[in-house]
C-alpha cells in the first residue's frame, strides 16, 4: 500500500479520526502538523485541516511564489473540500461559509516567532451570512474585524511606521474606545464592530493603495506565503540564532477549520499545561478566557482565568482576593464548566501519557463542545526540565535512556549560576543587548578599570574588551561587561571559568576611559552607577536587580548519577586554581584537563617578579627571577593536586607571548623602572622589542621554552615537586605536563629532553619519584599531519580547538566579530566556528591526528581542551571519534557530562 510519503505529497489531511501523516513526521509536517495529525488518529477532537509541507517552504524560497503556489495548488483544493466535508459548510459560501485559520510550524517549537491568521473567508457577503447561520451578529463582526485586523498586519504589512508609533488598528479602537467611553474590546456593541470594519478598510486602502482582498482564495494564498515569508522574518532569524537552527528547515503551514471560543458564555478558549513549566511540579494548570479568541488569552488584554480549582485558589491568594470574591469573579474552568473540565483533564492525561512528556495544549470551546487546536512538548525552565525527567522515571512512564534524552543540555546552565528574581525582572528597563557569553546575574556598580574592581563592594568591570593582566579586577567584580569580543573572548572563556556572568559584545555601548563613562544612545552613565547583567539572555539592565542563589535538587543529582551509568567519554575541567578545582569537581569532573599556568603570573605578588625575567639580559638574570617565582608556582601546583586528590590534571606550559605580561601604560612602566633601578628608556625599549605584527603567530607556546629554556625547567621543577610534597603527604598527584604549540617532531623532542632531564634532576636531590606524562596540544594544523610521528614520544594528544580553529580558518578570534555575524546572516557559515565546533574542518584534523596518533601508539590518551569541550554537538562528535575525553568550563562540567551520556545513548 502506497503511503503519502511514497507519493511525495505536498499536502497532508487530518480531521474525523483519520490523517494522512503522524507524529513520525515532524521533519516534514513541523511540530504542531504532526501532532494535530497524531491527536487525529487518537481520536481527540481537532478542527479539519491539512498541513503544506516544510518542503514546499523550502521550495517556495528557492522558486518563488507563482511557482509555488502553481505545484501546489490542487492538492490545496483538495484538501479544502475534505475539510468542508467534514465540517458541513462550504469555504466562500454566503449561506453557510467555511472559515479556516492559518498557522504556521516549524518542526521544533518557535513559540510566538512566526505568523498566523485567524477567521480567514469572510467579506462583506459571507459576514452576514455567519451573522445568520450563527443568529449572533455581534460574534459574526467580531470575527470580520479580528480578520482585518491579522491579516492587514500579517499579509499587508499593516505595522507600526516607527517605534515610537502603536499598532494602526489598534489606534483605531483606541480612537473609538475614548468616543464611547468604555475600556475593553468586548463592549463594543455590533454597530461599533460594523465601523470598526469600515476605518480598518479604509485603513488598508490608505496604507497600501489597494482595497482589502474580498476573495476566499486570494487571501488563502495571501496568509501561506506570508506563513512562509515569515520563516526569515527577523524574530525568526533570531530565535534560530539563539538556538543553532538551521536556517534550510524550513516552516510547515497548518490550515484549519475555524472554531470559535468568542460565541458567547458557552464558549471560550485557553492554553494548558500537564505540569508546571516554571517549577517541574505534577500538577495541570493553565488558563482560559470565556468569550475569546486564542489571542486574548496571550495578548494580556483580558486578565485570563485559571482552569484548575487549586491553580484558581493559589493565584486568588498570591492577588489577595477573598474566596467569594474569586468564585463570583475569577472561577476557574473546573468550577464555571466542569463537565468541559473533566474532557480536557482526561485529554491531557491522554496525551501526556502517549507523548511521555510534558504537554502544551491549546483548547476552544465552541458552544458547549471542546476541540484541541494544538498539542506539544512544552517550553520549561532547566528545573522543571530536571525534575519532569525524573519524575517521569520514576513513575516508569520512561526507561533511563529515554530521560537523558529529554534533557536539553545547555539549560542545566539555568541550575548552576545566579540567576534574577523573575519578579524584579518583570519591573527591569532593558538598555541594550550584547552575547549571553557567560550565564547568570549580576548586580553592581559601574567601574573601568580592572585595579579598581574592588573600590565597591559589588562591581560591574567595563571595558571596550579584556586582556590577561585583567585577571584580578575579573575576579573581584561580580559581572563582567565588554563592547567588544564574542562568545569565546579573552573576557568571555575567562568568566566561564571563573563562573562569573559575562555579556560581551555589546556593540551598542560607547565607553569612554578618560570620562569614566558608557553612553547608551542619549543616555550616559558613570563610574559608580548601577547596572545589572543578565548572563542567560545578554540583557544589559539599568539599576540594581535583586538576584537569588540557584538550589541544586536533589533530581540534579539523580540525574548526574544516570550520566556516570551512560557515558565511556570523561569529562574533565579547564581549571586554574583549587578553587575552580574543587567547583568542577563537585560537579562531577573526573580530572583537569587544562591548567593555563599563565594565569598564575598575573596576581600581584608575581607580575612584578615576571617583569624582572623578561626584562633580564642574561640568562643568570633570568634564572634569578624563576627562583623568585618558583616558590609560588610549587605552592599553585600543590592546591590544585590537592583539590583533584588523585584524579589527572593536564598543566599546560607557559603559552602566550612575553608582551601580555609588560606594562603598556607609561605610570606602570615608571613604576617598574624605579622597583628594577633601570632606567624609564630601557623598559620601554624592552616593551617594544617584545611587540609583534601577528602574536599569535609569534614567539609564544614551545617557542618560548625552547629559546629560554630556564622558563620549561622552571615550571617542570615546579610541577614535580608540588607532586612529591603531597606524595610525603600521602596524597596521589598525576600530572600530565602538556607543551603547547608544537609545530614540528623536533620541537618536542627539544621540550621533552628539557621536562624530562628536569624531572631527573628533581627525583635525584629527592631520592624519590612519582609516575608523570608528557604530552601536547595539538594546535596548529601541521602537528594534526605529523600526529604519528610526535606520537613516537608523547603520552597523550590534547586538541586544543579554539586555537586549531584560528588557524585551520584563519580567522582571529578576538577580530572575527567583524565578519562572523554577516557571514552568518547570508548564510556563507551555518554556525559560529570558534562556539560550536566544525566538523567538517577543524573535525577532519581531530580525527586525522587521533588516528595517526593510535596508528603508532594504540593506547594514546586523546582529548580535547578548547571552549567546544563543553558544547554538546561538539561532545558528540568528540565521542563517536573516540577521544577519552573532553575538558571544559567548571560551570559547563554538567552539560558536558550530559551530552557525552546522549551521545553515547544515540549512537547504540
Amino acid at each position: 500500500m502506497e503511503t503519502a510519503q511514497d507519493l511525495k505529497m505536498n499536502v497532508y489531511k487530518f480531521g474525523n479520526k483519520t490523517a494522512d501523516g503522524n507524529s513520525k513526521l515532524r521533519n516534514l509536517l513541523g511540530g504542531k502538523g504532526a501532532n494535530l495529525a497524531e491527536m487525529s488518529w487518537l481520536g481527540i477532537p481537532v478542527p479539519a485541516g491539512f498541513t503544506i509541507t516544510t518542503e514546499v517552504c523550502t521550495k517556495y524560497n528557492e522558486y518563488g511564489e507563482e511557482e509555488t503556489i502553481a505545484m501546489i495548488k490542487p492538492e490545496v483544493e483538495e484538501a479544502i473540500k475534505n475539510i468542508e466535508e467534514i465540517m458541513g459548510s462550504t469555504f466562500g459560501d454566503k449561506e453557510n461559509p467555511l472559515l479556516i485559520s492559518v498557522r504556521s510550524g516549524a518542526r521544533v517549537s518557535m513559540p510566538g516567532m512566526m505568523d498566523t491568521v485567524l477567521n480567514l473567508g469572510l467579506n462583506d457577503e459571507v459576514v452576514l451570512g455567519l451573522a445568520a447561520k450563527t443568529n449572533n451578529e455581534r460574534f459574526a463582526w467580531d470575527s470580520y474585524r479580528r480578520f482585518i485586523q491579522m491579516y492587514g498586519g500579517v499579509v499587508l504589512g499593516m505595522k507600526p511606521e516607527s517605534k515610537d508609533d502603536i499598532d494602526p488598528f489598534e489606534e483605531i479602537m483606541e480612537h473609538l474606545k475614548e468616543k464611547r467611553h468604555i475600556e475593553l474590546d468586548t463592549e463594543f456593541t455590533v454597530q461599533d464592530l460594523q465601523d470598526l470594519v469600515y476605518d480598518f478598510k479604509d485603513a488598508v486602502k490608505k496604507r497600501t493603495g489597494h482595497d482589502f482582498p474580498t476573495d476566499p482564495w486570494d487571501q488563502l494564498w495571501g496568509a501561506v506565503i506570508a506563513v512562509f515569508n515569515s520563516w526569515n522574518g527577523d524574530r525568526a532569524v533570531y530565535y534560530r540564532k539563539m538556538h543553532n537552527y538551521p536556517a534550510d528547515w524550513g516552516t510547515a503551514v497548518n490550515v484549519q477549520a475555524m472554531v470559535y471560543g468568542n460565541m458567547g458564555e458557552n464558549s471560550g478558549t485557553g492554553v494548558c499545561f500537564t505540569r508546571d513549566a516554571g517549577t517541574g511540579e505534577n500538577v495541570f494548570n493553565g488558563e482560559y478566557l470565556i468569550d475569546a479568541q486564542g489571542e486574548d488569552v496571550v495578548a494580556g488584554v483580558r486578565t485570563p482565568l485559571q482552569i484548575t480549582k487549586l491553580g484558581s485558589e493559589r493565584w486568588a491568594e498570591l492577588a489577595k482576593v477573598d474566596e467569594e470574591e474569586r468564585i463570583a469573579s475569577y472561577p476557574s474552568l473546573e468550577e464555571k464548566m466542569p463537565e468541559i473540565f473533566k474532557e480536557l483533564d482526561a485529554y491531557q492525561d491522554k496525551l501526556e501519557k502517549h507523548y511521555r512528556d510534558m504537554q502544551d495544549m491549546e483548547f476552544t470551546i465552541q458552544e458547549g463542545k471542546l476541540w484541541i487546536l494544538q498539542t506539544r512538548n512544552g517550553k520549561r525552565t532547566g528545573a522543571a526540565m530536571v525534575k519532569i525527567a525524573i519524575d517521569l522515571l520514576k513513575s516508569k512512564m520512561i526507561d533511563e535512556k529515554e530521560a537523558l534524552l529529554l534533557l536539553e543540555p545547555n539549560k542545566l546552565d539555568e541550575l548552576l549560576h545566579p540567576v534574577f528574581d523573575p519578579k524584579a525582572l518583570k519591573r527591569a528597563h532593558v538598555i541594550a543587548q550584547g552575547l549571553p557569553a557567560s550565564p547568570g546575574a549580576a548586580t553592581g556598580q559601574l567601574v573601568f578599570f580592572a585595579d579598581e574592581a574592588g573600590k565597591y563592594k559589588n562591581s560591574i568591570l567595563c571595558r571596550i574588551e579584556t586582556s590577561p593582566e585583567d585577571l584580578e579586577g575579573m575576579n573581584i567584580a561580580k559581572g563582567i561587561l565588554t563592547a567588544r569580543g564574542g562568545m569565546t573572548s579573552h573576557a568571555a572563556v575567562v568568566a566561564r571559568g571563573m563562573g562569573k556572568c559575562c555579556v560581551s559584545g555589546a556593540g551598542a555601548l560607547k565607553i569612554n576611559y578618560k570620562g569614566r563613562s558608557l553612553r547608551v544612545g542619549d543616555k550616559v552613565y558613570h563610574e559608580g552607577d548601577w547596572i545589572s547583567l543578565n548572563g542567560s539572555t545578554g540583557n544589559i539592565i539599568e539599576g540594581k536587580v535583586a538576584t537569588v542563589e540557584p538550589e541544586l535538587s536533589g533530581e540534579f543529582a539523580e540525574i548526574m548519577d544516570l550520566t556516570n551509568k551512560y557515558s565511556k567519554l570523561k569529562v574533565r575541567t579547564n581549571a586554574d586554581t583549587p578553587k575552580d578545582a574543587i567547583v568542577a569537581k563537585n560537579f562531577g569532573a573526573q580530572g583537569i584537563g587544562l591548567t593555563r599556568t599563565e594565569h598564575m603570573f598575573f596576581e600581584v605578588d608575581r607580575i612584578r617578579a615576571m617583569r624582572e625575567m623578561i626584562l633580564a639580559e642574561t640568562v643568570k638574570g633570568r634564572k634569578h627571577a624563576l627562583e623568585e617565582l618558583l616558590p609560588m608556582q610549587r605552592k599553585d601546583f600543590e592546591g590544585i593536586f590537592e583539590a583533584m586528590e588523585g584524579l589527572p590534571v593536564t598543566i599546560r606550559l607557559l603559552d602566550p607571548p612575553l608582551h601580555e605580561f609588560v606594562p603598556h601604560q607609561l605610570a606602570t612602566q615608571k613604576e617598574l623602572a624605579e622597583d628594577m633601578h633601570i632606567s624609564l628608556q630601557a623598559v620601554k625599549n624592552k616593551v617594544a622589542d617584545l611587540s609583534e605584527f601577528n602574536p599569535m603567530l609569534g614567539h609564544r607556546g614551545c617557542r618560548l621554552g625552547n629559546t629560554y629554556p630556564e622558563i620549561t625547567e622552571m615550571q617542570t621543577r615546579a610541577i614535580i615537586e608540588a607532586a612529591l610534597n603531597l606524595k610525603e603527604k600521602g596524597i596521589e598527584a598525576k600530572p600530565e605536563i602538556m607543551i603547547p604549540l608544537v609545530g614540528t617532531y623536533a620541537e618536542f623532542l627539544e621540550q621533552e629532553r628539557i621536562i624530562r632531564g628536569t624531572a631527573q634532576q628533581v627525583f635525584d636531590e629527592r631520592n624519590d619519584s612519582i609516575e608523570f606524562m608528557v604530552g601536547t596540544m595539538m594546535e596548529i594544523p601541521r602537528a594534526t599531519l605529523i600526529a604519528d610521528k610526535i606520537a613516537e614520544r608523547a603520552d597523550f594528544f590534547s586538541f586544543g580547538t579554539n586555537d586549531l580553529t584560528q588557524m585551520t580558518y584563519g580567522y582571529s578570534r578576538d577580530d572575527a566579530g567583524k565578519f562572523l555575524p554577516i557571514y552568518l546572516d547570508k548564510g556563507i557559515l551555518t554556525s559560529d566556528p570558534f562556539e560550536i565546533l566544525d566538523q567538517e574542518g577543524v573535525g577532519q584534523l581531530v580525527e586525522i591526528g587521533t588516528e595517526r596518533g593510535r596508528k603508532t601508539k594504540p593506547n594514546l590518551k586523546v582529548g580535547i581542551c578548547g571552549e567546544h569541550g563543553g558544547e554538546p554537538n561538539s561532545v558528540e562528535f568528540c565521542y563517536n571519534t573516540d577521544l577519552d575525553y573532553v575538558s571544559c568550563s567548571p560551570f559547563r562540567v554538567p552539560i558536558a557530562r550530559l551530552s557525552a551520556a546522549q551521545a553515547q545513548i544515540k549512537a547504540s
